[in-house]
């Protein structure tokens, strides 16, 4: 299946895209995953929104990417794909997308992000190694992770 990437400001985005970004996370996100939490926040106006299109324009992956924080990396979060298209392995395209992204705009592929606890197999097979204990964060056991740092190298 061939999709279609772009990477866009919320400012670039069109109001029809920006529906469906908040609509495919608000249905995984809050509503798939039982998580009542404040889902479209103040990073979306910061963020760079990596979008996935299939050939009839449907978004069927996305994640969002922030500029680097206090501790120097961007943070890729929201990493997510449409229910209908999984076990396909876009998740790891999708990786493999904003990996991409981070190494066009910034020249390196570090970068931090809060996993799910139980996708931490996930992103470590593309590079990401557990910074912190498993903490709580909105009912949903997560880690922290980075990539691209002195203790796994690549950046």
């Amino acid at each position: 299946m061939t999709l279609h990437w772009t990477a866009s400001t919320l400012d670039e985005l069109a109001p029809r895209s920006i529906h469906a970004i908040f609509k495919l996370r608000v249905d995984v996100f809050v509503v798939e995953q039982e998580c009542a939490y404040p889902e479209v926040d103040d990073a979306d106006l910061i963020a760079l929104h990596l979008l996935g299109h299939v050939a009839d324009g449907r978004l069927v992956a996305y994640a969002r990417i922030l500029p680097a924080g206090p501790d120097g990396m961007p943070h890729i979060g929201r990493v997510v794909v449409h229910p209908a298209f999984r076990d396909r392995r876009l998740g790891h395209t999708l990786m493999e997308q904003a990996l991409e992204v981070l190494r066009s705009r910034t020249g390196s592929t570090r970068a931090a992000l809060a996993a799910q606890e139980h996708l931490q197999g996930f992103y470590s097979r593309h590079g990401f190694v557990a910074t912190s204990a498993v903490y709580d964060l909105d009912g949903i056991p997560h880690v922290d992770m980075e990539r691209g740092t002195p203790s796994n190298a690549e950046g």
